[in-house]
């Protein structure tokens, strides 16, 4: 590694520059230099959609992204990387069209997830190997352990794994996944604090630069098995840094004689789309600010800076793309600068361009490119048969148990459902009462006040199975869900009054103040009734039979989030029959048909008590989320109870559904690939 020379007329951002001052004042200054210019007018160009979009016969895209669920998954941006380019290409490849995956080559061992090279074969944490070859080192400028750039070699790896091609990026000190000793014990995966002491942020903004030099590479020359793209996908905050590189960082060097312009054309006219997931995640970093902006644009970091102004909007906190107030935000850049930008869901489109709750500080942004038509909503796909009961599986899951009977069933023999839910209570009911086989089937998962149910359950077909098992976190609304269950058992006498109270089966792997929670629920309405308390089982921990062994046998997923980009749980749960009870909010509008597939709340309200769904008079009538949210889980009891015909019926068109991407017409993929060759829907 050799340190790279500065140009004499340009220079660094001072150190800490960020720092000294509470609120920076960002004066940019008048000039007729047309590059210049270029930097400071391009936010505007590209929020009011002012650029044209190129002509793409034949797409050759990129989609970029930290993680893939088929070698790296974290959640839904993992999902999407690896399910949208297998749709893609089984669609289009004929045509001779194709979509890559770019992504890190980790390599390490997390405790809980484990990547490495076995021969020429790369082992990713899923568990999945594919076979790469080496075809070419490409050399990255950024800051190391002292203020000067460094030239990192970094590996540029090519495989195929069936329709789909990978390009990862190779190098020891950003992607390596072992943990430091004071990483955080929430932090997992590829967003390690690592061993080499590199954060998630620092890890992706060299995710970004390396992206960039590799596009640079080949549009200057020939990499054997990789053609340079002609559209880029940057998969959420993670690449956010990407359009600042390809169209500021390009610019200034043509301003200082360092690249040619024929050059920095090439590269600045390949389009970006940025996905935007959910937008609470955007890649802050305050302490390293100065670090990162002088890594991605080495020498030119102060011109860039002083010139990176935002398009004109309400919030003042957001006049510079590259920093929100006075912190690096990693996805900033894409949302001012991406040619286009995406959400994972229509209604999660207008909930981040209307709220401040949802859009942040990129509010005023979006809701400009959302008025001038180049930010779009695009529910995420999800593939039938990784979802659908499956045969396989669930003989594995009777193995795994050793006690169990679990049926394969489908929209047409519900009857096999009614027989899982009695298999399913006779499980819990073993893990209550016996301790050893607990510790055998589910040893990482803490319950509490497990108790025996099933002998006292005398009719189980009547007998309603609610579950929740989504992580423990603010996000998904278990404290809402423990709130409403002790409104229905403080307020009414529905649960006495029928035959079989309800089973709930709460929990997951997270927040140990989110099992709290719902232990101090079982304990509250114990206290108001013991009939009603010891048919709630709480949890926390995962264990991927349990989860898969719960949804076989419940009648209802209960969602009470208080937002959710897409959501992918419920097109899970209604895939297996189990009705999602979900509030109005993001995805779960654009995916559950109320009272048809599933139940919603009528209305639907910030945390500041804004309505964000719903109409005026019921929002007057309910007020808040937890009341709104009480009501829906009622009405599904109500409905259990009373309509059983009309519940099957539902069950039957949530297992009907299909939200896989290559849909026929409806698709997911087919708007992708719209969206891809004309950059418009």
């Amino acid at each position: 590694m050799d340190t790279v020379e500065q140009a004499s007329n340009s220079k660094m951002l001072p150190k800490d520059f960020n720092k000294k001052k509470v609120n920076l004042n960002i004066a940019y200054a008048t000039t007729s230099n047309p590059n210049l210019q270029e930097i400071q007018n391009l936010s505007r160009i590209q929020c009011f959609g002012k650029k044209n979009w190129p002509e793409i016969h034949k797409v050759n895209a990129w989609m970029i992204s930290a993680e893939t669920a088929t070698f790296m998954k974290g959640g839904g941006l993992g999902m999407i990387a690896s399910e949208l380019p297998t749709a893609f290409n089984n669609a289009f490849a004929l045509n001779g069209e194709k979509l890559t995956v770019v992504t890190p080559l980790y390599q390490g061992d997390t405790k809980k997830k484990k990547a490495f090279w076995e021969g020429d074969f790369y082992c990713g944490s899923e568990g999945q190997k594919i076979k790469l070859k080496n075809v070419k080192t490409i050399v990255v400028p950024f800051i190391g352990d002292k203020s000067s750039l460094i030239k990192y070699k970094v590996d540029v790896y090519w495989g195929k794994l069936e329709e789909t091609e990978y390009i990862f990026l190779a190098n020891d000190r950003f992607f390596d996944i072992n943990p430091h000793p004071k990483n955080p014990s929430a932090q997992d995966g590829c967003y390690i604090y690592n061993s080499q002491g590199i954060n998630e942020v620092e890890r992706f903004a060299f995710f970004s630069k390396a992206v960039y030099v590799l596009i640079k590479t080949l549009c200057e020359q020939k990499v054997e098995a990789i053609d340079c793209p002609n559209v880029l996908i940057a998969n959420d905050w993670h690449s956010g840094a990407l359009s600042g590189l390809m169209k500021y960082f390009t610019t200034a060097q043509v301003e200082i004689g360092s690249m040619d312009k024929e050059l920095a054309e090439k590269i600045k006219n390949i389009p970006v789309i940025h996905i935007a997931h959910h937008l609470g995640y955007q890649g802050w970093d305050y302490d390293n600010t100065t670090k990162i902006l002088n890594s991605l644009y080495e020498n030119l970091a102060t011109v860039v800076f002083k010139n990176a102004k935002a398009t004109k909007n309400s919030n003042p906190r957001a006049t510079n793309t590259l920093i929100v107030h006075d912190c690096y935000n990693q996805a900033s850049c894409n949302f001012h600068l991406a040619d286009r930008v995406v959400t994972v869901s229509k209604n999660y489109l207008e909930e981040v361009s209307k709220e401040l709750d949802f859009g942040f500080d990129f509010r005023d942004i979006l809701k400009i490119r959302k008025d001038h038509r180049n930010f779009f909503g695009i529910v995420n796909g999800y593939d039938k048969s990784l979802i659908s009961p499956n045969k396989n599986k669930i003989d594995a899951i009777n193995k795994y148990f050793g006690e169990t009977d679990f049926k394969f069933f489908d929209e047409n023999n519900l009857s096999a459902k009614q027989y899982n839910k009695k298999e399913f209570l006779k499980l819990i009911s073993k893990i209550a009462k016996d301790e050893k086989y607990k510790q055998k089937v589910i040893p990482l998962i803490d319950i509490y006040k497990f108790e025996d149910v099933f002998s006292q359950i005398k009719n189980i077909e009547k007998t309603p199975v609610i579950c929740a098992t989504s992580r423990l976190v603010e996000q998904k609304g278990y404290d809402i869900a423990a709130k409403a269950i002790l409104n229905l058992s403080q307020r009414h006498e529905r649960f006495k009054a029928r035959t079989e109270r309800p089973v709930f089966i709460l929990g997951g792997a997270g927040d140990l103040n989110y099992f709290d929670i719902l232990k101090k629920l079982k304990d509250k309405v114990a206290e108001l009734d013991k009939k009603i308390a010891e048919r709630i089982f709480v949890f926390r921990g995962y264990k991927d039979e349990f989860a898969y062994a719960i949804q076989l046998a419940s009648d209802f997923y209960m969602m009470p989030c208080r937002f959710e980009p897409c959501g992918l749980t419920q097109m899970e749960a209604m895939a297996k029959g189990a009705l999602p009870i979900a509030m109005s909010t993001g995805g779960l509008v654009d995916t559950i048909e109320d009272k048809v597939d599933g139940f919603r709340t009528d209305v639907f309200f910030t945390s500041k008590g804004r309505r964000v769904y719903g109409n005026n008079i019921t929002a007057k009538r309910l007020k808040t989320n937890e009341k709104a949210y009480t009501e829906t889980l009622e009405k599904a009891l109500a409905n259990y109870y009373l309509k059983p015909t009309l519940i099957n019926e539902m069950k039957r068109n949530a297992m009907r559904k299909d939200f896989g991407w290559s849909v026929k017409d409806t698709g997911s993929v087919f708007k992708y690939h719209r969206l891809l060759q004309l950059g418009h829907l």
